[in-house]
């Protein structure tokens, strides 16, 4: 028999988790604050001891657009529905950009942050979520030049220029949705660090980047648009340039696409999180 005054402290069982786990999305809120610190991290990291810093932001998509420009636009004569080619180009290409920069890095985030997880217990979703945001300073910085050119060529913005920031989410949700896919797989199988770098290349010539949607067979114009950066990027250049094609049902069909890649993403990862630690 325990003596008066003795208390006794109650003991804490902690067992292991099975089957599919509940998304506990509300604790991306409890952490918002680390969220913070690691996507600023990322930042920091991609431009610490560079002598050009956040000028590269600046010089990839000039460097891209010159190139697409010299020999897609005139020596290819891929049309551009009437628009300058150069501000066609780069008007699916800041969105592409930072959608390629936030699935290369999310692909690799929880491999890359091996001694944080090892170490400490916080929601693991917060890793690529972070990678994905990151990405967000250089479309900021980028997108000077796209206003830049737009004046350059005396083009107006019109009342769907307020619908760009939908358009960013959507990006961002892309990338979100694919990534973690592959960062939870890279955790297990590291080939996935070798095959996303491919992957994203081959993504870039299936994307109407440097060529319209226009040039796609009727056909084949639907099962195209199973390509979630098909609507995003025709809804940038619907934003900024008023095609008059407008987006039909590309837009449609990429939400729905990513909608379904982005549950299915965060019900995976939440699975596969428990083993992180472990494997890593």
């Amino acid at each position: 028999m325990s003596s008066i005054g003795e208390t006794k402290s109650a003991a804490t069982i902690i067992k292991p988790t099975h089957g599919w786990l509940p998304l506990d999305l509300h604790s991306l809120w409890e952490y918002r604050d680390l969220l913070r610190f690691l996507t600023w991290r990322d930042v920091k990291v991609r431009y610490k001891q560079t002598a050009l810093g956040v000028t590269w932001a600046l010089i990839q998509p000039l460097l891209v657009m010159g190139a697409f420009s010299i020999f897609f636009g005139r020596l290819a004569k891929i049309p551009s529905d009437g628009h300058p080619f150069p501000i066609f180009v780069l008007s699916g290409l800041i969105p592409w950009q930072l959608f390629a920069h936030a699935l290369a890095h999310s692909s690799n985030s929880l491999v890359a942050s091996e001694r944080l997880i090892t170490k400490i217990f916080f929601p693991r979703l917060l890793i690529p979520l972070s990678a994905v945001l990151s990405g967000l300073i250089d479309f900021l910085i980028a997108f000077v030049i796209v206003l830049v050119l737009l004046g350059h060529y005396e083009i107006s913005p019109r009342i769907a220029f307020l619908s760009i920031p939908f358009f960013v989410l959507l990006t961002l949700a892309t990338a979100l949705a694919v990534g973690l896919w592959f960062s939870a797989l890279n955790v297990a199988y590291r080939d996935v660090r070798h095959a996303v770098p491919f992957i994203i290349q081959f993504w870039l010539f299936v994307s109407p980047v440097a060529y319209p949607t226009s040039l796609v067979p009727d056909p084949w114009r639907l099962f195209y648009a199973l390509n979630p950066m098909v609507g995003v990027i025709e809804g940038f250049r619907w934003a900024l340039l008023g095609n008059t094609r407008g987006l039909g049902w590309e837009l449609v069909i990429s939400l729905a696409v990513v909608t379904v890649l982005l549950i299915g993403g965060l019900y995976y990862f939440r699975r596969m999180e428990k083993t992180f630690a472990d494997i890593l």
